[in-house]
């Protein structure tokens, strides 16, 4: 059984093989491209307008919180399956997450959904838009870590309590 450091690096480590453009390497050294369904590994580098895509990994508890960040034109936001689209790169990262995660360690990586994505989509200009989204996925086999509830998430309350106290 792994700790919990050793899944967070592993996972971190996952990520980071993929994290930037033109990764190549990765953890197996051989030189080949790296895929994790994002938008600008699609076309050719030269030829074609590059997408400005990519993802991000946070630990919430024993929560992973997968973000997913991309630049796409208004028409692309209307078009039916847009939402459908959005959580389809999610989970190919994650997919991607799984795979280089057991390539890092060794060990599988189980990873399930908690919810829906969650999606913002701003513009830019009359043409372009910018889309963030994330999805939490709990990860399996991690123990000893506090979950995060709707009460510790909320610190309003606690913080107007602490101010008060200042007042007496």
């Amino acid at each position: 059984m792994a700790t919990v450091l050793e899944i967070i690096r592993g996972i971190s480590q996952a990520a980071a093989n993929i994290g930037y453009d033109g990764a190549h390497e990765g953890i197996l050294g051989d030189g080949e491209p790296r895929s994790a369904g994002l938008r600008r590994e699609e076309g050719h580098m030269i030829n074609d307008r590059r997408v400005i895509d990519g993802f991000g990994v946070r630990f919430v508890g024993n929560v992973l919180r997968v973000s997913y960040s991309s630049e796409l034109q208004l028409k692309e936001v209307y078009a039916n399956g847009f939402e459908n689209e959005v959580e389809q790169r999610i989970a190919e990262v994650v997919k991607f997450l799984k795979k280089e995660y057991k390539a890092v360690t060794g060990n599988a990586l189980s990873l399930t959904k908690v919810g829906d994505a969650d999606m913002i989509v701003q513009n830019r200009s009359k043409v372009w838009t910018w889309v963030q989204a994330q999805c939490d996925y709990k990860i399996g086999g991690i123990q000893g870590v506090v979950e995060v509830t709707e009460e510790e998430k909320d610190l309003r309350d606690r913080f107007k309590d602490f101010l008060s106290l200042g007042n007496n």
